[in-house]
């Protein structure tokens, strides 16, 4: 699919506000509300547009503790620790990575007595995990997918 400045255009402004009316997005790309939906549409089918979600502040709902976890694992188990770990509620991501470590995982966690337990009685519970080097985020700076 054809990826032109205004597709651009629209999927900025829909990763800066999902909820934005598609009068709106028009008047500021140019395009009638219809031309509009039918590019939205057509970057969906085309999987371009994967999925337009809300993004929870985790602070806000009680997770204080944004980790990163290095999972180092049996290479023959890799499917079956990918679906251990995407079963988990408080895995957000799961990436396998080319590295040291063949995946990177994206969790929250009440606290770090929290992450602690959660890494010894679940991730370390999944067969095929070998070793796992956790990392907390401190800050954030920036935080987006996108193909500016």
């Amino acid at each position: 699919m054809q990826i032109d400045e205004t597709n651009r255009k629209i999927i900025a402004l829909l990763q800066k506000d999902g909820r934005m009316p598609m009068a709106d997005i028009a008047r500021q790309v140019g395009l009638s509300r219809v031309a509009v939906r039918e590019r939205v549409r057509q970057l969906m089918e085309n999987d371009v547009i994967q999925d337009v979600v809300a993004i929870v502040n985790s602070e806000a709902v009680g997770y204080q503790v944004n980790a990163f976890l290095e999972i180092e694992l049996e290479p023959s188990k890799i499917d079956q620790v990918c679906e251990g770990l995407v079963a988990l509620p408080e895995v957000t991501i799961v990436y396998q990575m080319t590295g040291s470590t063949a995946l990177h995982v994206h969790c929250y966690a009440k606290s770090t007595t929290d992450l602690a337990v959660f890494m010894a009685k679940r991730i370390y519970s999944i067969d095929g995990v070998q070793r796992v080097n956790s990392s907390i985020l401190l800050k954030r700076f920036k935080s987006t997918l996108s193909i500016r």
